[in-house]
């Protein structure tokens, strides 16, 4: 089938339950708000009333679209808002409080080029490391990295999921050249039996055979809380707040209180290695150089790899899918003598967050980046690759 990523998203949205989504409009993100919109039309009406069963607001900016959004997880419906890299610099604030109240939502990044107004209808990945830390503080946010339009599609339904078992904020960054254009990809799979993973919400029964409710009390070691959704039970209430709190979610400036919340979402952090979706790798022992990427450079750089193997030149690749890093990216990272970072920014974010994320050798990595808001070519990678290999030899 033909068909952009953005459209894939929207679609995910749907299949994955989403009821809610707010909105400013910004290229290149609009049309998968526009899909949304289309797609609930068949598939968002009640059978008996033919009532709308969904809401689509287009707030007044990005920052009231993703508080809207947080509004609407923290209710209990899914949620989410689309936007690009100026709309993330403006939810910044919001993001933070969802982080630390841990408010489920989703916020699909199209990236384009920056900074600032930059190039509205070119491609790059600059966003990579905004998303990862966004908003001031200690934060880290889970990200997921579609490569076209087909993982587009599941890697928003996963999200939703993570969103909702790790009560906080998910980042889907697609990219202009996924969102915008159309692909060829295979027929989508669509299970009319599927259920969305809600993660841990207690029903009213459970939260009155409970003598005190602790909506930030870390019971079975994984750092993720019980969560109530308002109006299931008054014992079930609580202030859900983004200045210092207990794990009742009280107010506190009480310093070991404070700290063992952050800490606790540091647990919940190592949970979500074990939670996100595994890179894709193709791998050969005899192979001492490597390649990591990301997004929508893969099938430049899988064409890449089939030019140097005719020449001799085989190296195994690692696509990273998801922020945190598993234990996969760290075992490619050991497994090669030279690894070669293939990006589409100006300042190499993803190797960034390889080296403040992982154990790996500053020396042998290699930063690769493209990021003239034109999709890579193939050629461009093997150049810049072969360029690194023999520079390294004739060290």
């Amino acid at each position: 089938m033909m068909i952009d990523g953005n459209a894939t998203a929207a679609l995910g949205c749907v299949y994955a339950g989403a009821t809610v989504g707010s909105w400013y409009p910004i290229t290149p993100s609009t049309s998968l708000m526009d899909a949304f919109t289309k797609y609930c039309s068949f598939f968002r009406k009640d059978e008996e009333t033919k009532k709308n069963n969904y809401s689509i607001i287009q707030a007044e900016d990005e920052l009231a679209a993703v508080g809207m959004a947080l509004g609407a997880g923290w209710n209990g419906a899914r949620s989410f808002t689309p936007t690009s890299g100026p709309g993330i610099s403006l939810m910044s604030e919001f993001i933070g409080f969802g982080y630390y109240a841990e408010i489920p939502t989703v916020i699909f990044d199209v990236q384009r080029t920056g900074p600032s107004t930059g190039m509205p209808t070119r491609t790059q990945q600059g966003d990579i490391t905004m998303c990862a830390y966004a908003s001031h503080g200690d934060t880290k946010h889970i990200c997921l990295y579609p490569a076209n339009p087909e993982e587009a599609f599941y890697l928003s339904l996963e999200a939703f999921d993570l969103a909702e078992q790790l009560q906080t904020p998910v980042f889907v960054l697609s990219d202009l050249d996924i969102g915008m254009n159309d692909w060829m990809i295979k027929d989508l799979k669509w299970d009319d039996k599927f259920k969305p993973d809600r993660g841990k919400v207690l029903s009213s029964e459970e939260i009155e055979n409970m003598d005190t409710f602790h909506r930030y009390l870390d019971v079975d070691g994984d750092g993720v809380p019980y969560r109530t959704i308002p109006g299931t039970n008054p014992k079930g209430s609580y202030f859900t707040r983004g200045s210092g709190h207990n794990r009742f979610g009280g107010y506190t400036e009480n310093a070991s209180e404070y700290q063992d919340v952050v800490d606790r979402l540091l647990v919940k952090w190592e949970t979500a290695k074990t939670l996100v979706p595994k890179p894709a790798v193709s791998f050969s022992k005899n192979n001492d150089f490597g390649i990591i990427s990301i997004g929508s450079c893969d099938d430049a750089i899988r064409e890449a790899r089939d030019i140097m193997s005719k020449q001799d030149q085989n190296l195994n690749y690692l696509r990273v899918k998801a922020f945190p890093f598993t234990k996969e990216v760290q075992k490619f990272l050991d497994a090669h003598k030279m690894i070669f970072v293939v990006e589409q920014n100006r300042d190499g974010q993803l190797l960034q967050l390889l080296m403040s994320e992982t154990e790996v050798d500053p020396k042998k990595i290699k930063s690769i980046r493209l990021y003239n808001g034109i999709p890579i070519f193939p050629k461009d990678v093997v150049e810049k690759i072969q360029l690194e290999i023999s520079a390294g030899k004739a060290a």
